[in-house]
């Protein structure tokens, strides 16, 4: 025996133990073998594992295995395998290396079969159809883009360039249809298989992503029947060339058609502003929530009612200012960051100026006045960001919202402010009417509403005499409680019934209800020369007679609790002489709401 024979091999205790494990092993063998459950079987197998485990902790190895020779350190290298071995190898090399490259070229042939249908299809190549490069301002052309809302059948026939949104595509047999869209107007066009028209451009339009920015080019023809998914309902477009600009790149939140579907049912336009969940209309199809909506804003923004309402708004503060300049007023721009409360409330976004509290403007209030009556401007208007920390959860509050001020100097009576008021909203409620007729389709096909009636001159009441006619109608009202929503929504229903209009004011307002520098009543000291303005029922001005004396100003302050250091330069202001005055603050947003007949803010 060699010394490493001697080293391998097996010692008495290791022989027995595993002549132990294949008796057992033999056991379990026969009695799977003669069939016999596993119940008779199982603890020996359990048996013969465990042994096992205890073999390999004691001996350092398996059950069975062979020692691996030691190699001797000067032991020779083994001989060169054979040239018969040698000639198999490199045959059978030779055989795998053909197989591999037979399976890289039929790769490579299936894929380039694969781009050249993905081209085919995105038109590369093509010089009617496919996506198109990237504008990046290299190049002017002499192309000339035609505007949808400028497609009318007086261009029949002409050939027309228009890029819009691709709201709707569908393939119908060897056909489709597209439906285009530019701010809140539409077209349809469509394109069938012909000599210039292929059959890879069809199936391109019908499968492009929706949403897409894409440029088409055809002639304008008149359809025999109208399309009424169009707002250009008389034309559409015989396409000959459609090119995608920017691709939508991601699957879509909601579809743009679930978004412009007009309104089943009128929403409350009272109480708490609940998150609404996915709602199922009769018909099976999809009102997309406003929660969906506003997450996706950009997405909802692009409905034509979105679309008209924001250039409705647009426009309230564009005659907002026409009308005030035509009187005399000027525009000046009221600081948004500053050191307190601007109407004295406890409402307001604070933060810190450099070590200072601080806070964001709840109005233009004060610098207004000091602009209007202490600065001798006379005259003043600003528009811009108004901030209430007030967490109101309705569909009329906001927390950020724009406001329209004016403030105007006066020389005997308040009434000077709402003569200015009443021909200030007068103006806006024409100028929308006139100047905004499409933007008002627009919001009526998706929100149905009834026009805003209105009275030449406003309809004046006294705060007293709403509450009469609350009580009149059974409803409790005090004459010197402020009125709760509920009843101003009430008293505009009352008031529509009664005098026709949707629009009034009241003035004498009681003193309790209106800001520290609002002008007393001087024939009953429990009332103000204030004012509120109402559409439908609802508030959208305040506004009042400001008291321009500084020791009224400070006798009033005190009695609401206001600390006088924070309102020191605005009554400072009062005492080098001012002008009576009074003016008022205009919600924008909650006008263009009411004048519309939206339900949520």
């Amino acid at each position: 025996m060699t010394e490493q024979e001697a080293e391998s091999a097996p010692s008495p205790e290791e022989i027995v133990m595993g002549q132990k494990i294949t008796d057992l092993g033999n056991q379990v063998k026969d009695a799977k073998a003669d069939g016999k459950p596993k119940e008779e079987w199982d603890p020996i197998l359990k048996e013969m594992l465990a042994l096992k485990g205890e073999f390999k902790t004691k001996f350092g190895k398996d059950f069975g295995q062979q020692p691996k020779p030691k190699k001797k350190e000067n032991e020779a290298a083994p001989q060169e395998a054979s040239d018969k071995n040698k000639e198999k190898r490199a045959a059978k090399a030779a055989a795998k290396a053909q197989k591999e490259a037979e399976k890289a070229a039929k790769r490579e042939e299936r894929e380039r079969r694969e781009q050249e249908k993905a081209d085919r299809l995105a038109g590369v190549g093509q010089d009617n159809f496919g996506d198109a490069k990237m504008v990046q301002s290299h190049e002017v052309t002499d192309k000339k883009w035609t505007k949808i809302e400028n497609l009318k059948p007086a261009l029949a026939g002409q050939k027309v360039l228009v890029r819009g949104y691709l709201q709707v595509s569908r393939g119908v047999g060897k056909g489709a249809f597209v439906l285009l869209r530019s701010t809140f107007y539409t077209v349809q066009g469509v394109a069938f298989q012909s000599e210039t028209i292929s059959d890879a451009m069809i199936k391109y339009m019908a499968g492009l992503q929706l949403e897409s920015v894409v440029d088409i080019e055809g002639t304008v023809i008149v359809p025999e029947n109208p399309v009424e998914s169009a707002t250009q309902k008389m034309v559409e477009i015989q396409i000959s060339s459609f090119h995608c600009i920017s691709k939508a790149k991601k699957a879509l939140p909601f579809l743009m058609e679930d978004a412009c579907r007009p309104d089943e049912k009128k929403e409350t336009d009272v109480g708490e502003n609940i998150e609404d969940a996915v709602v199922k209309r009769e018909d099976g199809s999809i009102d997309v929530s406003q929660k969906t909506r506003l997450d996706n804003r950009w997405l909802d923004l692009r409905t034509p009612a979105n679309q008209a309402i924001f250039r409705i708004e647009s426009m309230v503060g564009c005659l907002f200012r026409e009308c005030l300049m035509k009187k005399g007023f000027i525009e000046f721009h009221a600081p948004k960051l500053i050191a307190g409360a601007s109407e004295g409330g406890a409402e307001c976004f604070t933060l810190d100026y450099f070590g200072q509290e601080a806070c964001l403007a709840m109005s233009p209030q004060l610098h207004k006045q000091m602009a209007c009556a202490c600065s001798g401007f006379e005259r003043v208007f600003t528009t811009g960001p108004v901030f209430r920390a007030e967490n109101s959860n309705t569909r009329r509050h906001l927390c950020e919202f724009t406001g329209l001020d004016l403030e105007m100097t006066i020389d005997e009576h308040y009434d000077e402010v709402l003569d200015v008021f009443s021909d200030l909203f007068i103006y806006i409620f024409d100028g929308l009417n006139e100047r905004c007729k499409d933007e008002l389709e627009r919001v009526r096909e998706q929100h149905p509403f009834e026009d805003l009636k209105y009275l030449r001159p406003t309809l004046k009441l006294t705060f007293a005499e709403g509450c009469a006619l609350l009580r009149e109608n059974g409803i409790e009202q005090d004459d010197y409680g402020d009125l709760s929503t509920e009843n101003e929504k009430k008293l505009g229903d009352i008031v529509s019934e009664k005098y026709k209009t949707d629009f009034f004011f009241m003035d004498k307002y009681p003193l309790a209800v209106r800001p520290f520098y609002t002008m007393p009543c001087p024939e009953n000291p429990k009332l103000s020369n204030s004012y509120d303005f109402f559409i439908r029922g609802q508030e959208i001005l305040s506004g009042a007679q400001r008291i321009h004396e500084p020791d009224f100003i400070q006798e009033r302050a005190k009695a609401w609790g206001i600390d006088l250091s924070t309102i020191e330069e605005y009554v400072n202001s009062f005492r080098n002489g001012a002008l009576p005055h009074g003016g008022g603050g205009i919600g924008l947003e909650r006008v263009v709401m009411l004048f519309l007949g939206l339900p949520n803010i």
